[in-house]
C-alpha cells in the first residue's frame, strides 16, 4: 500500500477570509493566502483550508448528520472559552464532554471542541 500523508483538511464555509481570521487568531497561526474563494492558515501540523460555497449554511449543532470537527488542547479550558467567545464563537447549550470537553462553535455554525492539554 502507499504511504500517503496528511497535508491540509478543508473547510466549506461562506466567508473563507473571514473564517480563516477567526481560526488565526484563536490558534496564532498565520493566514497564508486568501480571496473569496478560499483562504489557508498555517502553523499546526497540518494546514487547514477554507472554501466559499454558494449559500452554504453551517451544519447545526447538535443534529444527527455526520461532520469534521476540529479539537484543539488548550492549557486552560475556561480561559479558551472566554477567550473565543470574544472572537466570535458561541457555546452551545448541549455540552455531550462532561469534564473531558467543551463544545464551542465558530462564527459560522461550524462545531469544534476544546480540551485540557
Amino acid at each position: 500500500m502507499t504511504t500517503t500523508t496528511l497535508t491540509s483538511i478543508v473547510i466549506d464555509c461562506a466567508d473563507p477570509t473571514a473564517l480563516a481570521a477567526f481560526y488565526a487568531k484563536a490558534t496564532g497561526w498565520r493566514v497564508t493566502d486568501g480571496d473569496a474563494d478560499f483562504a489557508g492558515l498555517e502553523g499546526g501540523p497540518v494546514s487547514i483550508g477554507f472554501q466559499r460555497i454558494d449559500g452554504y449554511q453551517g451544519p447545526g449543532w447538535p443534529n444527527e448528520g455526520k461532520h469534521v470537527h476540529l479539537e484543539f488542547k488548550v492549557p486552560d479550558v475556561e480561559t479558551a472559552k472566554k477567550e473565543l467567545t470574544a472572537l466570535g464563537a458561541t457555546v452551545p447549550g448541549f455540552q455531550p464532554g462532561g469534564d473531558s470537553w467543551t463544545v464551542l462553535l465558530d462564527p459560522e455554525g461550524h462545531p469544534f471542541c476544546i480540551m485540557q492539554a
